[in-house]
């Protein structure tokens, strides 16, 4: 049985930030965190794990998971996490090794609605983004696929529309459709993961305010030619 909704995060948490909406819409939906791993890199101590209250990667990425299940709790969906490593442990896992680890999720869970980031400023969500985007262009059609607009980088002057550019020139049209409004269980999701707040906001991100914003989102299509 398929699940009604498949959405792709970059990090833990990324998802439920920018489509806790879409997802409290459809209960059973499956949220695939691309970078929920720390395999060889369990000792490290980062800036930003320290500026969260974690004391190395191993410590961070077990409080994240469980921060990410209890969110999703919330909103009647469950987690997937593959065991990729984000930019601060590791070096980036080729682009092509993130697609055929996501067609493996598309395979098992069939949906018929995806919600992928579309891949503003940090350099996981462009790979995330860019993985998603190359199975997009091979699939040629079928699901109906959505992207969504990074939380909190979206704010960035000009880059959605940069972005948009550059999806133009991959041959995808990217229409705007109808934006999801705030909904109170995402709210109470977003509140779950603690360990991510006050650091953010200690970085000069809006959180509270990004959290109340609609959602935006682009459905994806083959560009026509000729």
């Amino acid at each position: 049985m398929s699940c009604p909704l498949l959405a792709v995060s970059p990090h833990l948490d990324d998802a439920v930030l920018a489509c806790g909406g879409l997802l409290a819409e459809h209960p059973g939906a499956r949220v695939v965190t691309v970078f929920a791993g720390c395999a060889g890199a369990e000792a490290m101590s980062t800036g930003w794990d320290r500026a969260c209250g974690f004391g190395n990667a191993a410590q961070a990425m077990a409080a994240r998971r469980q921060e990410d299940r209890a969110a999703l709790l919330h909103l009647g969906a469950r987690p997937r996490w593959l065991a990729f490593c984000d930019a601060q442990y590791d070096r980036p896992a080729p682009q092509e090794e993130i697609a055929a680890a996501l067609a493996q999720e598309l395979k098992r869970e069939r949906p018929p609605r995806l919600a992928v980031p579309l891949g503003l400023f940090h350099s996981d969500h462009v790979l995330a983004a860019d993985a998603c985007l190359a199975l997009f262009l091979q699939a040629g059609g079928g699901a109906e696929w959505l992207a969504y607009e990074d939380a909190l980088y979206r704010r960035i002057p000009g880059l959605v529309q940069e972005r948009l550019q550059a999806l133009a020139a991959l041959g995808i049209e990217a229409v705007a459709v109808p934006s999801v409004a705030a909904a109170c269980l995402k709210r109470a999701a977003v509140q779950c993961y603690r360990s991510q707040l006050d650091a953010l906001a200690g970085a000069g991100h809006e959180v509270q305010a990004e959290v109340a914003a609609p959602e935006r989102y682009w459905s994806l299509r083959l560009a026509a030619h000729g």
